[in-house]
């Protein structure tokens, strides 16, 4: 069981949990962190999501991603789960934007990970992801705006995908 704390949608802590899975009562966010992976020579990683997961499935996104359990800061999360879900050392983190979804009820904060990890050494999470692949930045704004894309995953990231074009 995933226990979150609940937040109000300024960011402020609201004083309880909630836990993943289970209905988010009306008024109450949780933490999302996000991490966009840019190889040190331009390139982009962009992973497909496993087809068994109840959201998105099979679908395209340039991230690692997941909630923020109880007690755990933003950044932390954000590199746990990159390891989780790539096997990639994210201690170089830089925060991009911050959004809030009130139809999801999160609070998402992106952060962009640089690394000159081996490309061929992405190790995907079983149940999570089923393939990868790395883009140059041309081709990965391109790809954002296929149909193969999740286009939520999009709307938070256009204040980035803007800097690059």
């Amino acid at each position: 069981m995933e226990i979150w704390d609940a937040y109000k949608e300024d960011g402020s802590l609201a004083g309880c949990d909630l836990i993943r899975g289970e209905i988010i009562p009306d008024g109450l966010f949780h933490l999302v962190s996000e991490v966009i992976v840019r190889h040190t020579d331009g390139d982009f990683l962009v992973m497909q999501r496993d087809y068994n997961k109840k959201v998105y499935p099979g679908m395209f996104e340039a991230t690692a991603s997941g909630g923020v359990v109880k007690g755990e800061s933003t950044e932390e999360c954000a590199i746990r789960e990159l390891k989780e879900e790539t096997g990639i050392d994210g201690a170089k983190l830089k925060f991009i934007s911050k959004s809030v979804d009130p139809t999801t009820q999160g609070i998402y904060y992106i952060y962009l990970c640089e690394t000159d990890c081996d490309k061929k050494s992405i190790i995907l999470q079983e149940g999570e992801t089923i393939s990868y692949q790395w883009m140059g930045q041309d081709e990965f704004i391109r790809f954002v705006e296929t149909d193969q894309y999740i286009k939520a995953d999009k709307k938070f990231k256009q204040s980035y995908l803007k800097t690059l074009k």
